[in-house]
């Protein structure tokens, strides 16, 4: 069966997309659509993109038909003095995870989680983390992909899992 969608590694010319991916995660409440300049330049977001494409950045897009971009998760190793929503430690990269809401619940989150997970592994990576707010419909998909919990914050929950 045909999924409509395929997956490709990320390039350093899908910063712009990844951008727009990094939106809808920060906004992935219904009516909570945030404008994209608020996202893109809030010192917490911002560290997830700037940059792109860093030696030890790596990612997948998911694309449609026309192979137009519908999905993307990448992740980043950021340091113990700037760390992320997920940070868990050193050398632990920290991922980010944006679908384009027509199409959600298609598959694409899962597929593009599972692509991420195993690009990561054989990029050296032993774990991989990930932050998530408490009442995201995603925090089950992670858990059922092997995610565990490593903290919890006041709204947000920190989860790892190891990517062998």
């Amino acid at each position: 069966m045909d999924s409509g969608f395929a997956l490709r590694r990320a390039a350093q010319t899908d910063a712009m997309f990844l951008g727009d991916m990094l939106v809808e995660a920060a906004s992935w409440r219904a009516g909570g659509v945030r404008p994209r300049h608020e996202v893109l330049n809030s010192a917490d977001h911002r560290r997830y993109l700037a940059g792109w494409k860093r030696m030890a950045d790596d990612g997948l897009v998911a694309t449609g038909a026309h192979e137009v971009p519908v999905g993307a998760a990448w992740y980043r190793v950021l340091p113990q003095n700037a760390p992320g929503f997920g940070f868990v430690g050193v050398a632990v990269p920290e991922l980010i995870i944006g679908v384009h809401p027509l199409w959600r619940a298609r598959g694409v989150g899962r597929a593009l989680l599972r692509g991420v997970i195993e690009l990561a592994g054989t990029q050296g990576h032993a774990r991989i983390s990930l932050s998530v707010e408490r009442d995201n419909f995603a925090r089950n998909l992670y858990r059922a992909e092997g995610f565990a919990l490593v903290a919890e914050g006041e709204s947000r929950e920190t989860m790892a899992r190891r990517t062998r």
